[in-house]
């Protein structure tokens, strides 16, 4: 970093499993999200929570300015499949969808931000992915199309 350039960037990046069948049981999650956590700071990033449950994944960062988001997405979705698959993770070859919704965040939202990612069990008893997903979309005011949208399970 150049003398004088301070960031304070958050993001939380959220993307969706592939097939229905490879599913990130409860059983695997820890490992996948602790593998995921630690491909956010080896690129720079600082991890401040990963979680999900069997569809989807929430990963919350401090962003590193000098890695994209698109970089950064590629790089976690390659690393964690071939993680999964290597390591028999799950019965069925395991791929993460196209696509990813990320969203910016003030340092006074972390709390929340936080907080929210690791209820994601609790949360989705009440609200579906898509429904949540679709949230987010609207309430950052990012233009959509649903046929681009993730393939939903529910």
């Amino acid at each position: 970093m150049k003398p004088g350039s301070f960031t304070q960037l958050y993001t939380q990046l959220v993307f969706a499993v592939k097939h229905r069948k490879a599913l990130l049981t409860k059983e695997i999650r820890p490992q996948v999200f602790s593998y995921m956590g630690g491909i956010i700071n080896d690129l720079g990033h600082k991890t401040i929570i990963v979680n999900g449950v069997s569809d989807h994944v929430h990963l919350f960062f401090g962003m590193n300015p000098k890695v994209s988001i698109s970089d950064t997405v590629h790089d976690i979705k390659r690393s964690t499949s071939i993680f999964i698959n290597d390591n028999r993770l799950s019965n069925f070859q395991f791929k993460w969808q196209d696509g990813y919704g990320a969203f910016s965040y003030s340092r006074s939202h972390i709390d929340n931000v936080f907080k929210y990612i690791q209820n994601q069990e609790q949360h989705h008893k009440k609200e579906k992915f898509r429904t949540e997903y679709i949230r987010f979309l609207k309430k950052f005011d990012i233009e959509f199309e649903e046929r681009f949208l993730f393939d939903f399970f529910d």
